[in-house]
């Protein structure tokens, strides 16, 4: 199982990771960071397959997988 870590307060919510998800695991938290945005969330943790798609297409940086 992968585990998926977010900078949540670094995430700028543009949402690249969400369309590059396979599983569509990734969605646009309610909440609102230190710098004013939405920032990505992942729904269901345990599902994760650990492609790093998301990763690889944040330009921020601010994803991590690990398996």
């Amino acid at each position: 199982m992968a585990k998926l870590t977010i900078a949540r307060e670094v995430c700028k919510g543009c949402g690249l990771c969400i369309d590059a998800c396979p599983k569509a695991l990734l969605t646009l938290s309610s909440e609102i960071n230190n710098r004013g945005y939405h920032p990505v969330a992942i729904a269901e943790q345990d599902k994760c397959i650990g492609c790093a798609f998301c990763a690889r297409m944040c330009p921020d940086a601010v994803i991590k997988v690990e398996k």
